[in-house]
């Protein structure tokens, strides 16, 4: 007998969550959740004054003693940053301050006629980690935004967590960042990768079979405001601090785990006309639209389910 699913939806971390697992351990599967994302935020939180990271951001270049949990966020976005060259790197805090984004988006005003500027980011090897001794330094004036990379670990981890505790077949999705965990369904996942998340089930898309592992999309069309009669959006090119160029408005990438996928889709967007190439040469399948609507796929990209 195929077992019934049970869908979970709630607001953390300042996106919508989706849970789906076997509905007979679907309560114990959504405290698992809570408990993983509200752990994630008071870690890795931007916006709120109790996080590890804002106590690291305002330690004025002393060493702060860290938990687990962040070194391992903190880690994870380190590791992005060398991944890609410096194209998603950690400490672009400053450089979305600078472009208005100062607060928990859903409160950022969505137009305001102060003109900004783009400020770099302090760079990444400013960020001395000791995972193992849990001690954590950055140089002054670098300040740390984990969103490129703690949203899909805090997914990957849940995941991770429910289905060992459930034996479930499990999916999590935290604003497009999906993983999966556990056995897989007959046919796989199906999952639609659109523009927004939000998105309905006419919005252009493509619904996909995801095997395991996980499928990250990150896109240019949500997350914008207004600044000084300009359009801004929160994907920042950490060499210029400007938002990304207008090359491709959303990119979707299926890896291993939803870090990594992550990682590539946020880079792709930073990188531009040379996506594609880079996408291939790593063997990650990917689905690229450009701001007209054309698609690019590469590699074993999913055939539309």
């Amino acid at each position: 007998m195929i077992a019934a699913f049970s869908t979970t939806t709630l607001r953390a971390i300042g996106t919508t969550a989706v849970l789906v697992v076997d509905e007979a351990c679907a309560p114990q599967a959504r405290r698992l959740l809570v408990a993983e994302l509200d752990a994630v935020d008071r870690a890795c939180s931007r916006f709120r004054g109790d996080s590890e990271l804002m106590r690291a951001n305002d330690a004025g270049g002393r060493v702060t003693a860290i938990s687990d949990l962040f070194a391992l966020a903190v880690a994870a976005a380190l590791r992005a940053a060398e991944q890609t060259g410096g194209l998603v790197d950690p400490t672009v805090a400053p450089s979305l301050v600078a472009l208005g984004y100062d607060e928990d988006f859903a409160a950022v005003a969505a137009d305001a006629p102060r003109a900004v500027t783009g400020v770099p980011a302090t760079g990444w090897r400013g960020v001395e980690l000791d995972a193992r001794r849990r001690l954590l330094r950055l140089a002054p004036g670098c300040r740390l935004d984990l969103g490129a990379t703690a949203k899909a670990l805090a997914a990957d981890r849940a995941a991770a967590t429910i289905a060992a505790a459930t034996g479930s077949p499990t999916l999590v999705n935290l604003g497009g960042d999906v993983a999966t965990a556990g056995p897989v369904p007959p046919g796989g996942w199906i999952v639609r990768v659109t523009d927004d998340h939000r998105a309905g089930p006419e919005a252009d898309g493509q619904r996909v079979a995801v095997l395991g592992g996980a499928v990250a999309t990150s896109s240019t069309t949500v997350r914008r405001w207004r600044r000084g009669g300009r359009d801004v959006h929160h994907i920042v090119d950490p060499r210029t601090g400007e938002p990304a160029a207008p090359v491709w408005r959303t990119v979707s990438v299926a890896a291993a785990s939803c870090v990594d996928a992550n990682t590539a889709s946020t880079a792709a967007i930073v990188r531009g006309a040379s996506a594609p190439e880079w996408l291939d040469s790593l063997g990650l399948p990917a689905r690229l639209v450009d701001p007209q609507g054309a698609v690019v796929t590469v590699g074993a990209w999913p055939v539309a389910a």
